[in-house]
């Protein structure tokens, strides 16, 4: 960097920090989803453009859940191909963690920009994928561009925000990125009237997208990566990233990374099957599922927000061991509940899952320095997605072997189990500082 960009970076730099400084933290309140953290403008501003990276993947997730039946009957996939489809569809989020190091190199806000219109496209081929082959491929690209948004608008939150309300800021950016889910769960009840069925649904996703490509243009670079570009400390190779992540805090890594296998194996197969055996075990209608899914998720959903908010009181590490206890041993009651006990059992598996998870993608964006910071947050959805795709697959063979989605399910919740003991040896992140956390560890 010449001495001019140098200038001019500091300055910069100093205005935004003084017009922080100057503005007291105003909190809004948002009706069921609570306050937010006293925000500056600037803060404000970011925080209400990223969340808007998490809300397509959230309806991608959502549709393809709810949806399964329909998208399984419309593209004639045998039953016995269903888990493995789901599995290799998961993997799509394998290729964002080739997207998000350039998020380290190049910019935070450059990236976010550049993955919107890649998930507009292949969202836009969802809708007119002729067979399963085709349906899977785009799904894959699609949920790449998808996860690599919600990592990097992950670590723009975590650097913008103080330290006192970090995991409260994170809390509200799950909770508001849900919003997706819900759309999704209010299309779907209209599957068997809005033209082209679940095709037209995927086609609805692009409205909201053509308005947002120009939003995104409004979001300033984070300062912290701007910081440690002027000091020289930002990466500038691509393979950088990903050399420092596996090499500086390998511990934090093995740690992160195994939490989010375990949990995976059980919750995402778990969350995916739950609208087709609704359908098929109790005979709902989409109109019942949609219900569920709308007014118990918003109820669930604020599980994002208290994990975020106690964590900050009591500590990362208390709050993500216990929320992430209780969310196996309720999906096992959500299987095998009897009537319409079904529906508190989901509501509050859903609360303690969103809230450990908020839990977990706060540690992935605070045990990592800012240079790689991204790409740490992109490893943790690779090794969710790499245990979700094993769930997936064990749930096939589980099946063959019961002849019940729901015991073989059950079975893969063991897994799941083991995961919040991991959790006991993070180290402590609430209310410190993303610096003192995690230093740099000069590997550039």
């Amino acid at each position: 960097m010449n001495p001019d960009d140098r200038s001019r970076v500091a300055s910069d730099l100093k205005s935004e920090t003084a017009a922080s400084a100057e503005e007291a933290g105003r909190s809004v309140h948002l009706g069921l989803l609570g306050r937010t953290p006293p925000f500056t403008k600037r803060q404000r501003r970011v925080f209400w453009i990223a969340s808007t990276a998490g809300f397509f993947d959230q309806y991608d997730r959502a549709l393809l859940s709810l949806a399964l039946k329909q998208i399984q009957a419309g593209l004639k996939i045998a039953e016995s191909h269903l888990g493995a489809l789901l599995s290799v569809i998961r993997l799509g989020y394998l290729l964002a963690l080739l997207m998000t190091p350039f998020a380290d190199v190049f910019g935070r806000r450059r990236l976010l920009l550049y993955t919107i219109f890649g998930y507009t496209i292949f969202t836009g081929l969802i809708a007119i994928a002729p067979g399963e082959r085709s349906f899977a491929a785009f799904e894959i690209i699609a949920r790449a561009f998808a996860g690599a948004e919600a990592a990097i608008a992950m670590v723009i939150v975590a650097e913008e925000v103080d330290a006192a309300h970090r995991g409260w800021a994170i809390g509200l950016l799950g909770a508001v990125s849900s919003v997706g889910y819900g759309l999704a769960a209010i299309v779907f009840a209209f599957i068997n009237v809005i033209p082209y069925g679940w095709r037209g649904l995927y086609v609805i996703a692009l409205v909201p997208l053509v308005l947002i490509i120009p939003l995104r243009r409004m979001l300033p670079e984070s300062m912290r990566f701007e910081k440690e570009k002027l000091e020289g400390l930002r990466p500038v190779k691509i393979w950088q990233p990903l050399a420092q992540l596996y090499s500086a805090y390998p511990r934090r890594l093995i740690m992160m990374l195994s939490v989010a296998f375990l949990a995976s194996m059980g919750g995402n197969v778990s969350g995916l099957m739950f609208p087709k055996f609704l359908q098929e075990t109790h005979h709902w209608s989409p109109g019942n599922v949609s219900s569920l899914f709308l007014f118990g998720g918003a109820l669930g959903i604020l599980g994002s927000i208290v994990a975020g908010r106690m964590s900050d009181l009591y500590g990362r590490r208390v709050m993500g061991a216990a929320f992430m206890f209780l969310s196996p041993l309720l999906t096992i009651w959500m299987y095998m509940a009897p009537g319409w006990s079904i529906v508190p059992a989901w509501i509050l598996e859903a609360f303690f899952d969103i809230a450990s998870s908020t839990i977990l993608a706060a540690y992935s964006a605070e045990l990592f320095p800012t240079s790689y910071r991204s790409t740490a947050g992109s490893a943790l959805a690779v090794a969710g997605t790499t245990g979700g795709a094993l769930g997936l697959f064990l749930e096939g063979v589980l099946f063959n072997l019961t002849g019940s989605h729901a015991r073989a399910i059950c079975c893969l919740m063991v897994f799941w189990i083991i995961a919040p003991a991991i959790i006991w040896f993070f180290p402590e992140t609430s209310g410190r500082e993303l610096e003192e956390i995690s230093p740099e560890a000069n590997l550039i």
